[in-house]
């Protein structure tokens, strides 16, 4: 897939992409607000792996926002099972030298209308750690609505954090 994001495109990743995605993900600044499945020590090999995976996935579901040629960030849904099987969580990171660019915002509007017009999905959510407000901005400026704050729903770094969950339905798309 690819699809321009005006100065950056959301594409499907590349073998080539391991280097610069394991780079990134060992980035504090990045991991701050991630998973600790995602923010921990990742080396190329494992970044190669996990390509591999997403590159078989069907359907495709994890994108890398490039520029110039290079990922800067990436971006993915996932899909939910059994009677959740109408929605998916939406996650996506952007490469701190990237940052303030609309980058985000604008690969979060563009797998949107992935998801609801050739996916099918009916709703896409995403859970936001309390202070990232960035990534709040990017998903109102998307018109994702704040659906409620999950209460110490985090523990990161020894510390427990609430979590904000943001929605939007293609019906109000």
């Amino acid at each position: 897939m690819l699809i321009s994001l005006g100065g950056a495109s959301l594409r499907s990743y590349r073998p080539e992409d391991a280097p610069l995605l394991a780079r990134y993900a060992n980035d504090a600044a990045v991991t701050a607000y991630m998973r600790e499945s995602d923010a921990r020590r990742y080396t190329v090999d494992e970044a190669a792996a996990w390509i591999d995976v997403v590159r078989t996935q069907t359907p495709e579901c994890q994108f890398s926002i490039a520029a110039d040629g290079a990922i800067i960030g990436g971006i993915g849904l996932d899909l939910q099972p059994d009677v959740y099987a109408h929605s998916a969580e939406l996650s996506y990171w952007i490469a701190a030298p990237h940052w303030g660019r609309g980058h985000a915002t604008r690969a979060v509007a563009a797998l949107t209308d992935h998801a609801f017009f050739t996916l099918g999905l009916a709703r896409l959510y995403a859970r936001v750690f309390d202070g990232n407000l960035a990534s709040q901005r990017v998903l109102e400026k998307c018109a994702y609505r704040p659906e409620g704050r999950l209460r110490q729903a985090v523990l990161k770094d020894g510390r427990y954090a609430d979590q904000m969950l943001y929605a939007k339905l293609r019906a109000e798309h």
